[in-house]
């Protein structure tokens, strides 16, 4: 039986950032990993792959669409999903490769195995070749999430399919019905729609992506729907029904008025739950609750020297909030102050425009008993969108009107999800409209919308 100063259960983000910046800080460490690839989630058949479609996809609708913009002159476009398929692949390996080459860069030892924790102190991992014991003083929980089935609605991987399936579709369906106007669904549903699929996007709230400013989110929707997406909001799906080439879907409006929809796939895209499934822990008395493990403030559960972090803990499951928690708890382990400020952590949509925001909404800073003071600035107004050949987009900043705090932004555009890191560090420094209004930015750049959006936030705006 060997003895580590830190072992932690999963490989995702949350789990091997953790372990590197452990070991950086002289601890002996394990990550123990049930599937064969290391990642997680968002490596193997989540934030990577998608991306790399979403990639893809687009370069289909650059070339079908804005290629003669420029004068630039092609044949008939096709599409290799095979082909396609392929990259993403190669894409996933290489990053799944690279973190095994960390692993060992950084003396992290590496069980692959179901480990299941025993109790304080003590994980089980088991394997094909059998049962080890690991012994450590702390245990890091970070197994990730998983997606949400609806009960009248099982996976079969076919016809009813997760996130998971809808990275891998071996054909173009001609029709998809996406339930869940999240960012998984209208990721995926952007995808399919580009490369030819009539997607129709079924969502129960009142606004697509419904954590966002309910005014960027209309902006999102609206680009959208002009790139042939269907959105049926405030609509309740109540069952369905798999026929021998298509699914039929049943549905309810706001009014309660019944309907239909049928495609040859529906993607299932209405959350993640927390995976904590034969992991041990109900039997080693970790308190939970909804699903989700319970932590202090410094990430311990109600075990001694057990922690938790990333998508099984409360707070939003994205990948970078479950890195900055991995390094957090690795450093308080090692008797270094460990912290996350969830004021500032970004959020994007990576469809085509982004959206991407960071803090509250103008309607949050109301109810938080702010006196909220807002710059707007529309992307059309640059001289760099201009020479893309984009148009859409806005930027949004919401401040205090007492101090000019920024209290939080959102940006819906292209690369929004590169621009939100100005503000993030503006939101992370207390910085003020004015202290960002101030900075020059280059010019012509994308990144002029958000020094026109803070100085809008005074009347000040220069190009708009």
């Amino acid at each position: 039986m060997e003895r580590f100063d830190y072992a932690i259960i999963g490989s995702g983000p949350a789990g091997y950032v953790s372990a590197i910046r452990a070991a950086q800080l002289g601890l002996k460490t394990v990550l123990i990993e049930k599937d064969a690839a290391l990642g997680g989630t968002c490596l193997n058949v989540g934030c990577i792959p998608s991306k790399a479609l979403l990639e893809s996809s687009e370069h289909v609708e650059a070339a079908q669409k804005k290629f003669v913009e420029h004068g630039i002159t092609v044949g008939a476009v096709k599409i290799d999903i095979d082909q396609m398929m392929n990259r993403k692949t190669a894409v996933v390996k290489n990053l799944t490769d690279g973190i095994a080459m960390l692993m060992k860069k950084n003396k992290v030892t590496v069980l692959q195995g179901r480990g299941r924790l025993k109790g304080p102190g003590v994980v089980e991992v088991e394997s094909k070749d059998g049962r080890q014991t690991v012994e450590a003083d702390a245990i890091c929980l970070a197994m990730g999430s998983e997606p949400v089935e609806l009960p009248f609605m099982k996976f079969d991987g076919k016809r009813i399919i997760s996130s998971t399936e809808a990275l891998a579709l071996p054909k173009v369906p001609k029709e998809m019905v996406v339930i869940g106007g999240g960012a998984i669904g209208l990721e995926m549903g952007s995808v399919w729609a580009r490369l030819g699929s009539k997607v129709t996007v079924i969502e129960m709230m009142p606004q697509i992506t419904p954590f966002a400013d309910k005014a960027m989110a209309k902006t999102l929707q609206r680009a959208l729907e002009g790139q042939g997406l269907e959105f049926m909001l405030q609509t309740k799906v109540t069952g369905a029904e798999v026929q021998k080439t298509q699914v039929k879907v049943t549905i309810e409006n706001k009014d309660g008025k019944p309907g239909e929809v049928k495609g040859d796939v529906v993607l299932v895209a209405v959350g993640r739950r927390p995976y904590s499934r034969d992991c041990g822990l109900e039997e080693a008395g970790v308190k939970m609750e909804r699903g989700q493990v319970v932590i202090d403030d410094h990430f311990r559960t109600n075990l001694k020297g057990v922690y938790a972090i990333g998508d099984l803990v409360r707070g939003p499951m994205l990948a970078h909030k479950g890195e900055e928690e991995g390094i957090a708890v690795a450093e308080i382990i090692a008797g270094r102050p460990g912290h996350v400020n969830y004021d500032a952590i970004p959020n994007v949509v990576y469809t085509h425009p982004e959206l991407a925001s960071v803090g509250i909404t103008e309607e949050e800073a109301k109810e938080k008993g702010f006196k909220p003071k807002t710059g707007k600035f529309l992307f059309r107004g640059l001289a760099r969108i201009q020479t893309m050949g984009e148009s859409e987009g806005m930027v949004k900043v919401v401040t205090d009107a007492e101090t000019d705090r920024i209290l939080g932004a959102t940006i819906v555009g292209p690369r929004a999800s590169e621009l939100i890191g100005e503000l993030t560090l503006a939101m992370e420094f207390r910085a003020s409209s004015e202290d960002v209004a101030r900075t020059t930015h280059a010019h012509p750049t994308l990144s002029e919308v958000v020094k026109e959006a803070c100085l809008a936030v005074d009347g000040r705006a220069i190009h708009g």
